[in-house]
């Protein structure tokens, strides 16, 4: 399961991440709002944790500005605003649970999986461009109906240009997706990554295109 995290602390962001990890979920970390809702736009999320006291808006507001957008994912607030008043005003935005920091790693896995749990609308698992297809579930890449062998990372930001076809992503965006907050990047990583998977998708011949606009991101395209 895919988890976005909205957390402006390094340290806590880096201890839910691997304290969730443990319990089974896959999780991205963004320290402000805007970053956040990038992600949110660019991928599926089966669920979002959110902080309200992000640096460069109010988590209430980045709150009605999610539900706006999608009103079947799960969102779990995570805050120190521990007052009944700030519960229900959370609760009330659009939020479907409050959780007051501190808390115990095994309560807050519990209450994701109990979120989880819960009907909501089928996230969209195919995206199609052409004669390409990723199934986003199975992570698989079929060409013209035949299975095309690619890693992990290539899949991760396929995903992500197919999502949002036809639009320009932010090369901050595949490096927050791809490598996580506060991992260690080497300058040229996104560039290499992204000339082997447009090689690949070249010697497949697949009809998407990926392409460069310098200074601003990439976008793929059909051919």
């Amino acid at each position: 399961m895919r988890i976005l995290l909205i957390e402006d602390s390094y340290r806590l962001a880096q201890s839910l991440t691997k304290g969730l990890s443990r319990e089974g979920f896959d999780l991205d970390a963004f320290p402000t709002a805007r970053a956040g809702v990038d992600a949110f736009s660019a991928l599926n999320y089966d669920a979002i944790l959110l902080d309200l006291g992000l640096p460069d808006q109010d988590g209430l507001e980045v709150l009605g500005h999610l539900r706006r957008r999608r009103t079947d994912v799960p969102i779990l607030i995570l805050t120190a605003r521990d007052s009944i008043e700030s519960r229900v005003m959370g609760l009330d935005a659009g939020a479907d649970d409050y959780l007051v920091k501190p808390f115990a790693m095994i309560e807050l896995a519990a209450r994701i999986r109990a979120l989880l749990r819960r009907p909501g609308q089928p996230l969209a698992t195919l995206l199609t461009i052409g004669n390409t297809q990723l199934n986003s579930a199975a992570r698989q890449v079929t060409v013209g109906g035949s299975i095309v062998h690619f890693s992990p990372r290539e899949i991760r930001a396929l995903e992500l240009l197919m999502r949002r076809e036809g639009q320009v992503i932010s090369k901050e965006i595949l490096e927050d997706n791809l490598n996580g907050l506060g991992k260690n990047r080497s300058q040229n990583s996104i560039e290499v990554l992204v000339f082997r998977l447009r090689r690949r998708l070249q010697h497949c011949e697949s009809d998407c295109r990926i392409h460069t606009l310098h200074g601003i991101g990439y976008m793929i395209k059909e051919r």
